[in-house]
């Protein structure tokens, strides 16, 4: 139904503003005593088949939510209830930032896809921390961060720190994102001198905690083998939890829509990253001879999808793109599918 009569009137609409729209829709309607529990009911799969157990954190099931969709932690608990096992919030910065000007985000049904340039746009740290604070559901919370646009680069230790720290207390695991490609140089923080002093420096802050947080570093899908390469020694000189692979991309290669040279810069992502998405994983988890977990995400739309990834060596996967496409059976019609396989 969702994708014969739904998204056809969804897609009627800029992307940004639906996004919006049904954010508000979902919570009226799960401000009605007993939705959530039916929204529960249809959509969760429970099978012991599905648990999982990483870096000290125990997992319903393998399929989470990405960084992107829940920027602000607005609407985790409702989410939730859609099978997620995890979700990824941010990416939170520690100031409000409005991001780039818009239009910033663009449909291509013709690849099942989406191109963005978002630029972090989020309320700021400290106001999700207050939504963090009400919530209700066990979903596993991820707290994807960044630095702010004014930031520079030698100063972008500081704002990764600021949100290490604020956002602490009420997310389950960290991911640090130094891969999209819509905030200036952001992406020079993956060359290896930069990237390993910021890992050292948040670890030795979390060595501190009174019961420290997993820390995982999320890479672009652009990147070459020799600089996977210095991300497996990264990974394994820091001693971080795992990586989540991979971010958008910038390439434009084989895509069937048309116009897409107007729509200008931004990240892809959807189907088009499906195997360079795998591939990366496969990469990192054969080089790294499987040393360390790895949450792929990049074209997870099916249960075949999901497979391929946890063939190639993840642990976990999620989705964004695939949700928008799919809509909100897709946690369930993979985790179904997986229970025949696993």
């Amino acid at each position: 139904m969702y994708k014969l009569l739904i998204r056809p009137i969804f897609f009627l609409i800029k992307p940004e503003a639906i996004h919006h729209l049904v954010f508000s829709m979902l919570k009226i309607a799960f401000s009605i005593p007993g939705i959530k529990q039916l929204v529960n009911t249809f959509y969760q799969v429970n099978n012991n088949k599905l648990k999982r157990e990483l870096f000290g954190l125990k997992f319903d099931n393998p399929v989470g939510l990405a960084a992107g969709f829940d920027k602000d932690a607005k609407l985790f608990d409702e989410l939730a209830a859609f099978g997620f096992s995890f979700i990824e919030i941010g990416t939170l910065t520690p100031k409000a930032q409005p991001g780039n000007p818009k239009p910033r985000m663009f449909r291509l049904p013709a690849d099942e896809a989406l191109i963005n340039r978002m630029g972090f746009n989020n309320e700021g740290m400290l106001a999700a921390v207050e939504r963090l604070k009400r919530k209700k559901s066990k979903v596993i919370i991820g707290g994807n961060i960044g630095k702010n646009k004014v930031t520079p680069n030698e100063h972008a230790v500081d704002d990764y720190v600021k949100c290490f720290n604020t956002l602490y207390s009420y997310v389950d695991y960290f991911a640090v994102n130094v891969s999209s490609p819509n905030t200036p140089n952001l992406r020079a923080l993956q060359d290896k001198e930069p990237l390993t002093a910021l890992l050292k420096e948040l670890k030795a802050i979390n060595a501190k905690k009174p019961a420290p947080k997993p820390i995982l570093l999320k890479i672009a899908p652009d990147l070459t083998n020799e600089q996977l390469d210095d991300i497996v020694d990264i990974v394994n000189t820091t001693q971080i939890d795992g990586l989540i692979a991979t971010n958008t991309t910038i390439s434009r290669e084989g895509l069937k829509s048309t116009g897409v040279d107007k729509i200008g810069a931004g990240g892809l992502s959807g189907k088009p990253v499906t195997n360079r998405s795998t591939e990366v994983v496969r990469y990192l988890s054969e080089k790294s001879a499987k040393t360390f977990p790895i949450i792929a995400v990049g074209g997870v739309y099916t249960a075949a999808d999901a497979l391929e990834k946890l063939k190639a060596g993840a642990s976990l996967v999620q989705v964004y793109t695939g949700f928008i496409y799919e809509g909100p059976g897709i946690v369930k019609n993979i985790n179904k599918g997986l229970i025949k396989h696993l």
